[in-house]
């Protein structure tokens, strides 16, 4: 069994005032949210084996609010692959995942988590910001998730 949790980043700042999209941080709103996020998770008893997170700035300040939160040990992994990913290239990096890793979080953007989350499962709205999922997949391998064998399992909101 493999479990998927898909994390869209917090409230950003408003992107006029930045000159590059990627180094646009959350908001105090935002990373009060990410806070109540990783509380809420950290209630459901959820501790991934993984977090990987877009490596631009309000998604790492997103992924490492919530580990602190949930009082994740490890270091996050950023993989720039997640940052303005296509839906193709974030389930390759899924799939490159060590099968020792049995839960996954991701952290990241807009369409790209949607579209992963509409890929795997009946879900059907936009992924909010500061907003979960969790996905659970019946298989011992990550080159074997498919819409086939997943399950959606929760949605996380504040």
């Amino acid at each position: 069994m493999k479990e998927l949790y898909i994390i869209r980043h917090a409230q950003k700042e408003n992107t006029d005032n930045y000159e590059y999209d990627y180094d646009v941080p959350l908001t105090k709103r935002g990373i009060e949210a990410a806070k109540n996020l990783g509380t809420l998770l950290k209630r459901k008893k959820v501790l991934p084996d993984l977090i990987v997170s877009s490596p631009a700035i309000r998604a790492r300040q997103s992924a490492e609010v919530i580990a602190k939160e949930i009082d994740y040990n490890k270091g996050v992994m950023y993989n720039e692959v997640i940052y303005q990913a296509y839906l193709n290239e974030l389930v390759e990096s899924i799939s490159y995942t060590y099968d020792n890793i049995n839960s996954l979080m991701i952290v990241g953007h807009n369409p790209s988590l949607t579209a992963l989350a509409i890929t795997f499962t009946n879900f059907k709205t936009e992924l909010q910001m500061a907003t979960a999922i969790k996905i659970e997949f019946d298989c011992d391998s990550w080159t074997q998730i498919d819409r086939n064998n997943s399950r959606f399992v929760e949605l996380y909101e504040l």
